[in-house]
C-alpha cells in the first residue's frame, strides 16, 4: 500500500474537498501534514514525490451544495452503471459529469447514510502524473498517499452491500469484539483482492466516529502533527495509543469541521 496512485477497479485514486476559509485550511493542512525530518507532504499539499494525491479547493458557488467531507475518488468499471445502482439502492447524486456524447465521466454520490464519495473510470497507467524526482528513488521509502479509508456507520452490513454493488468491491470479514460480544467489521477488497477500505460498525473502538469516509494520511512525526492540530484551529477527536505508548492513529477535525485520520508514515 506504499504506492500513491494505483490504476485498478476498486482502488482509491485520490480525494478532494471544497472548503470555506480556504487560506486558513491550506495553512492547517500544510502545517499538520509536513512534520518529521523528511516530511511525506510538501507545504503545497503535493506529496514528497510531487504528486497531487489530495485536493483542497475553495468553496465556490458551484460546489456550495457539496458536504464538508473529504471525498475519495474510487475507480469503477462503468461510471453510469454505478450511478444508477447507487440511486436504485437508496443513494443520491450530487454531481454527474458527461462528455459531449453523453457518456459519464465521473460522479459525486451520497450513500444512504450521507457519506459522500466520487467515482471515476479506471485511470490509464500513462495518465498517472509523474513524480518530480525530488524524493528518494527507493521504492520502499515512505511517501504521502491515502494509506487507508474507513467508514463507520450504525448499519454496517447494509452499507457494506451498497458499496459491494456500486463500486464492485468484494468483502472480507474482520473479527471484532466489544464488551465480550464478537462481531465482524468489513474489509472491502479491490478487483485483485487488495484491501481498499473498511466499513465498520459504530461500536467498540469505532464508537463516536462520524458516518463519513475518513482518509488515513501518513505523516513523518505523528506526535508533532497532533500538537499542531489545535494550534492551527483543529481538534483531536480520538487518538489510539499503541502498546509502546506511541499513537497508532488519530482522528482529527480541521478548522471548518471536516474529519480525517493521521497515522505514522
Amino acid at each position: 500500500m506504499n504506492q500513491p496512485l494505483v490504476p485498478r477497479i476498486g482502488a482509491v485514486f485520490s480525494a478532494d474537498i471544497a472548503v470555506p476559509e480556504h487560506e486558513r485550511e491550506v495553512r492547517f493542512y500544510s502545517r499538520v501534514l509536513s512534520t518529521g525530518k523528511s516530511p511525506l507532504w510538501r507545504e503545497d499539499l503535493l506529496n514528497n514525490l510531487g504528486m497531487p494525491i489530495i485536493g483542497l479547493g475553495a468553496r465556490s458557488a458551484e460546489y456550495a451544495h457539496l458536504p464538508l467531507q473529504w471525498m475519495p475518488h474510487i475507480q469503477v468499471a462503468d461510471v453510469a452503471v454505478s450511478v444508477q445502482l447507487a440511486l436504485d439502492l437508496g443513494g443520491s447524486e450530487l454531481m454527474h459529469s458527461k462528455d459531449g456524447q453523453g457518456k459519464s465521466q465521473w460522479a459525486v454520490l451520497l450513500d444512504p447514510k450521507g457519506a459522500a464519495f466520487g467515482i471515476i473510470p479506471v485511470v490509464p497507467a500513462e495518465a498517472i502524473p509523474p513524480s518530480d524526482g525530488a524524493a528518494s528513488p527507493d521504492a520502499a521509502a515512505p511517501v504521502g498517499r491515502i494509506a487507508w479509508l474507513d467508514l463507520t456507520v450504525s448499519d454496517a452490513a447494509a452499507i457494506r452491500d451498497f458499496y459491494r454493488r456500486v463500486v464492485g468491491w468484494s468483502v472480507q470479514d474482520v473479527a471484532m469484539e466489544d464488551s465480550g460480544e464478537r462481531y465482524a467489521d468489513y474489509q472491502m477488497l479491490g478487483e485483485d483482492g487488495t484491501p481498499a477500505a473498511g466499513v465498520c460498525h459504530a461500536r467498540g473502538v469505532n464508537l463516536g466516529l462520524p458516518p463519513v469516509w475518513t482518509l488515513y494520511l501518513p505523516v513523518g512525526d505523528l506526535a508533532e502533527s497532533l500538537r499542531r492540530v489545535p494550534e492551527e484551529g483543529g481538534r483531536v477527536i480520538k487518538a489510539m495509543p499503541g502498546a509502546d505508548g506511541n499513537y497508532l492513529y488519530a482522528v482529527v477535525q480541521d478548522p471548518v469541521g471536516a474529519y480525517l485520520a493521521l497515522m505514522p508514515g
